[in-house]
């Protein structure tokens, strides 16, 4: 089993920042791919953000790309997501993910979730 906590969620206003950050345990860290999802209300779970396992690789969706950082420390078995130039739209909760693969974008792909963050962006 592995247990992810995110953190550092908030209500922020547009154009503004914020960290979240995912500290994990339980299991190997390194050996997985972490993502990060939303889900507005009303909405289904969307994909985010990915980072390999050796954060060779990372990914974004169109929506984010240019504003959103994916980060992980493996030493701190922590992942990070530093949202930048916040919108509104952007107001969602925020989930952590571990899969056990190089990198993925998928929810199915995902074995392990956290319990999620709220980020709301005021306009």
């Amino acid at each position: 089993q592995m247990q992810l906590v995110e953190s550092g969620g908030g209500l922020v206003q547009a154009g503004g920042s914020l960290r979240l950050s995912c500290a994990a345990s339980g299991r190997s860290f390194s050996s997985y791919a972490m993502g990060w999802f939303r889900q507005a209300p009303g909405k289904e779970r969307e994909f985010v953000a990915t980072i390999s396992w050796s954060s060779g690789n990372t990914y974004y969706a169109d929506s984010v790309k240019g504003r959103f950082t994916i980060s992980r420390d493996n030493a701190k078995n922590t992942v990070y997501l530093q949202l930048n130039s916040l919108k509104p739209e952007d107001t969602a909760v925020y989930y952590c993910a571990a899969g056990h693969l190089y990198i993925a974008t998928m929810n199915y792909e995902y074995n392990y979730w956290g319990q999620g963050t709220q980020v709301t962006v005021s306009t």
